[in-house]
């Protein structure tokens, strides 16, 4: 039988020209991809894309910042970013253990498309888009619409996710994440919630952005809840969500929880969320 092929290239052009010639596993930090092969033979072609150092690292141009998808957890937490990023910074320290997130890439723990994965509300929180590339051009997708189900993106065999962007906002925004597991680390969630708030000089919403994880095939914004928040004064807005914000989602029963306490669980994060962005 022949050996699988394993390819490590260094330079972005090399990686999507052999992605141009046939199917291949791309391999980033391997915090997915290992676990999942315990116990059985390597039998696809591997693109080890570990080697590409133009993907990895956080920068700000032209009203966004700019994070490589190869840019680590510790990374993350390390570079010094506006407290708009305080949300994603808090799943940052979920994802596993010290070493997970010295490993683990933002890029990587996406295009999982876990319905769990940590990064995901944060993200969506920030109206992030993902940029793709191949040997055909670029695109650049909202992360809203990449991610298409459990463990299914729009990502193409011939492309890679190299970096996500998000729009600044102004000094005032904030971020938080939650996350409700069995224990306080190493855990798989049972329910997360990512806010952000945007709010102008006299504390009312200018822009806020709601996003549940663990409920749903994958994480959801509630946009009838962020349509009521915007214009109300900030510190009030945990006493607007209400039981038919949570209508879009779909939890499931499972050794983890019930879907009713999935909801019920969901419901009371978000008002935490909302009161502890608020600064409460």
């Amino acid at each position: 039988m022949q050996q699988p092929l394993y390819l490590r290239p260094l330079g972005l052009e090399e990686a999507l020209g052999a992605l141009a010639g046939g199917a291949l596993t791309v391999l980033a930090g391997g915090t997915d991809f290992y676990p999942a092969r315990v116990g059985r033979p390597l039998r696809e072609d591997v693109l080890d894309i570990s080697g590409l150092a133009a993907l990895r690292g956080i920068g700000q141009d032209n009203g966004e910042w700019r994070i490589g998808a190869l840019t680590t957890w510790s990374d993350l937490l390390k570079h010094p970013l506006p407290a708009l990023f305080d949300g994603l910074k808090l799943a940052a320290c979920e994802v596993g253990g010290m070493q997970i997130q010295n490993a683990g890439t933002l890029g990587g723990n996406i295009c999982n498309a876990a319905p769990a994965a940590d990064g995901v509300p944060g993200l969506l929180a920030l109206d992030a888009e993902v940029e793709l590339a191949s040997a055909r051009g670029r695109r650049r997708v909202p992360l809203a619409g990449f991610l298409t189900g459990g463990r299914q993106t729009l990502r193409e065999p011939d492309e890679l996710l190299t970096a996500f962007f998000i729009r600044e906002r102004s000094p005032r925004a904030r971020s938080v994440f939650l996350k409700l597991g069995a224990r306080r680390y190493l855990v798989i969630s049972i329910v997360m919630v990512a806010v952000m708030l945007d709010v102008d000089a006299a504390g009312a919403v200018v822009e806020a952005a709601v996003a549940v994880g663990a409920c749903s095939p994958v994480a959801r914004r509630l946009a009838s809840l962020e349509a009521r928040l915007v214009g109300q004064p900030a510190a009030q807005a945990a006493e607007l969500v209400r039981p038919a914000d949570l209508t879009v989602l779909s939890p499931i029963d499972d050794i983890r929880g019930t879907a009713a306490y999935r909801t019920e669980a969901a419901g009371r994060l978000i008002q935490r969320a909302l009161r502890s962005v608020a600064g409460e």
